[in-house]
């Protein structure tokens, strides 16, 4: 098939990848724009996978103000160098994961970081929910396994559908920074504050 200029662009409008392996996927793919876009997402899921032990030591602090001084934000995002750290791209994602944490208000970065106390709140309202439904233990167990799989979902900020474009997680956001800035980033720490 022949790959076309435009059908280029096109990928590199929807992924931010570089212009040749945006023309690579389309080439690996026969044009198949959706098996292109899949194709550069994995990729970019290598290189994250290969760049995540190094350290991030570098960064911005970035904070987001809304409705009137009623509501702010503060993130930190680490990379590996101060180069990085200056480019627009890394400060625009930093300004959009503080704008989604203002928005989704998340309660942690990750899994492991939600407090004990808050995760066993939560299941003990779906035991007893489910419970209440009189059926069988082993139901109760997948129902409660369920619910608390899709309420961490909810929570963890890196899981969370970005609010800009549900189609991609926080985590896809961050890997598709990393397979084009080259580095490590991460999001070390949020804090949110709303009046009221």
């Amino acid at each position: 098939m022949n790959i076309t200029s435009q059908m280029v662009k096109e990928l590199r409008d929807k992924t931010n990848a570089g212009m040749m392996d945006c023309k690579k996927a389309l080439t690996d793919t026969s044009g198949d724009m959706e098996k292109a876009v899949d194709l550069l997402r994995q990729k970019g899921l290598a290189v994250a996978a290969k760049r995540a032990g190094r350290e991030t030591k570098e960064g911005v602090v970035e904070t987001y103000i809304h409705a009137g001084g009623k509501l702010g934000v503060m993130v930190e995002v680490g990379c590996e160098t101060d180069f990085v750290a200056k480019t627009d791209d890394f400060k625009a994602f930093a300004k959009n994961i503080a704008m989604h944490i203002a928005a989704a208000n998340p309660v942690a970065i990750n899994r492991e970081e939600v407090p004990a106390d808050v995760l066993q709140r939560e299941t003990d309202i779906y035991v007893n929910q489910a419970q209440e439904s009189g059926k069988p233990q082993q139901i109760i167990e997948k129902i409660v396994g369920g619910k608390v799989e899709k309420y961490l979902a909810e929570i963890c900020l890196l899981e969370q559908k970005y609010v800009k474009n549900p189609d991609l997680s926080i985590q896809d956001l961050l890997n598709e920074l990393v397979a084009k800035m080259g580095e490590n980033i991460s999001i070390k720490k949020f804090a949110r504050f709303q009046i009221g």
